[in-house]
């Protein structure tokens, strides 16, 4: 017997979902405060959500204040993920994350879905893993996707890659009640698909250093995808890229598993091309809309529900 959650997390999961129940293409702009600002030079983050969202990212990641800046349109064609923790680079301890905003405040706001960081080795573990668990708790009551970000990361951690590490990181998140767990790409498919099979939730892939070229960016993404990735969860790769719309729109091709006539030899022939009305009413169709539903490849069950993670691919099921 299928076991299905409350409706309304259902309703806001099929909503992260609603290009593709392949996989997740998510755009963590959450850098601003670790890093400072990730809006490219001439334009703005209202201008940037607009070009992912076009692109066919399935949802970006913001701090509450970055809200009051992007048009609510932009989320027609996406969802919003609140992230809740934050910490900058300047800190004693810049893996120590700490709570700046809660559960309630990001639903005030319109959120599909929250995310919180933690990061295993820091000196802070503690205080980061008890407020997973309580976030998790908030989620639960409200109803809200839970994104975790878990990485071994902090001063006795020297491999940050290591696979029993990162196994034991996206078992945290899965134990304390995440929906999605975000962590790092481990090198080999090999590895990935040994981590990605022995977690319960689908496991997105962090976009990692920054790379040279966009093949680089799409090679990366075809060997999480190996990997039984959910996903990716690709931050600077993304927003630091010549044409960031460009690039989300490939990603998102690779992840959305959609063919590459979906969106035709060259979706922008222009490489400094921008549209500002990118709601779904005046995007190409090619982007605006979702596959068509093919009954060959799926079933009545997998348009009912929140996902599950059967180690190689998330589906809804």
């Amino acid at each position: 017997m299928t076991a299905y959650g409350h409706f309304a997390r259902s309703l806001r999961l099929r909503r992260l979902y609603r290009h593709s129940t392949a996989g997740l293409m998510i755009t963590p702009l959450d850098h601003s405060i670790s890093d400072g600002p990730v809006v490219p030079k001439g334009t703005t983050l209202d201008q940037l959500a607009g070009r992912l969202a076009a692109g066919g990212s399935d949802a970006v990641v913001v701090h509450k204040g970055s809200v009051r800046h992007i048009s609510p349109e932009r989320f027609a064609a996406m969802s919003l993920i609140i992230h809740l923790n934050a910490s900058t680079n300047q800190a004693l301890d810049p893996n120590a994350k700490y709570v700046v905003t809660e559960v309630e405040e990001a639903l005030r706001l319109g959120a599909d879905a929250v995310s919180v960081h933690v990061n295993l080795g820091s000196d802070d573990e503690r205080q980061q893993i008890g407020d997973l668990g309580r976030i998790a708790d908030a989620c639960d009551r409200w109803n809200l996707p839970l994104l975790a970000m878990v990485y071994p990361r902090g001063p006795r951690i020297t491999n940050p890659r290591d696979p029993e590490m990162v196994a034991h990181a996206v078992t945290v998140a899965s134990d304390l009640g995440a929906d999605l767990v975000k962590t790092v790409f481990l090198g080999s498919t090999a590895e990935m698909l040994d981590l990605t099979a022995a977690c319960p939730v689908p496991v997105l892939v962090a976009g990692g250093p920054a790379l040279p070229a966009e093949e680089d960016v799409l090679r990366y993404v075809r060997d999480a995808l190996a990997g039984g990735a959910g996903g990716v969860a690709m931050g600077r790769n993304i927003f630091q890229a010549q044409n960031p719309q460009r690039l989300a729109a490939k990603v998102a091709r690779l992840v959305h598993h959609f063919p590459e006539q979906h969106f035709g030899p060259d979706p922008f022939p222009a490489a400094d091309r921008t549209d500002e009305r990118l709601t779904p009413d005046h995007a190409p169709d090619h982007l605006g809309a979702p596959a068509p539903f093919d009954e060959s490849t799926h079933h009545l069950s997998d348009l009912t529900g929140g996902p599950h993670h059967d180690g190689r691919k998330t589906v809804l099921a």
